[in-house]
């Protein structure tokens, strides 16, 4: 009896310590992380396509998405389509779509002019994984979305793809 009450705590004391690790853990499965840098990422700015300087902080106002993707990335060219189909749809409205690129500056612009992006295309390279991981991407993965209200407030973000049911639950209240 004794060795089984010893097991049982142990075993409530780990998953207690796991439910905690996920509960303080700032990047919450898709939801509002609860850490997240988003003045460095509104202050940055990135290259276009053409290789203009252009900032974040232009779009402040509107509801933004932004979302980091790269060529290579299977679930980032799946819900890019969704994302154009959007950009249509609500930009009227104030949405707006700011993908940037991990990526090579010739292949991206293929790719946008292929998949007829709507949307501003930044290149970020190594700098942009940096802006990802300050905004909550801490593990580092492909597609990561950040989504801001018009006053510039985390309203969510999305480690993996995202498609056009989900967004829409995150941007409802902010549109």
């Amino acid at each position: 009896m004794k060795r089984a009450g010893r097991i049982a705590l142990l075993v409530l004391v780990a998953v207690s310590a796991l439910a905690t690790g996920f509960w303080l853990h700032p990047w919450n499965w898709g939801g509002v992380p609860r850490s997240g840098n988003v003045a460095r990422l509104m202050a940055a700015s990135l290259p276009d396509m053409e290789g203009k300087s252009q900032a974040l902080a232009q779009w402040q106002g509107k509801v933004m998405v932004v979302n980091f993707w790269a060529t290579w990335c299977q679930p980032c060219l799946e819900e890019i389509p969704e994302f154009v189909r959007m950009q249509k749809k609500f930009g009227s409205q104030g949405l707006q779509f700011v993908g940037i690129a991990i990526d090579h500056p010739a292949k991206v612009r293929e790719f946008a002019a292929t998949h007829h992006m709507n949307y501003p295309v930044l290149i970020g390279e190594m700098e942009a994984i940096e802006l990802a991981r300050v905004s909550g991407n801490e593990l580092g993965g492909l597609p990561f979305t950040v989504i801001l209200d018009r006053k510039g407030q985390l309203i969510g973000t999305e480690l993996g793809g995202l498609n056009e049911r989900k967004l829409a639950t995150i941007i409802g209240s902010a549109m």
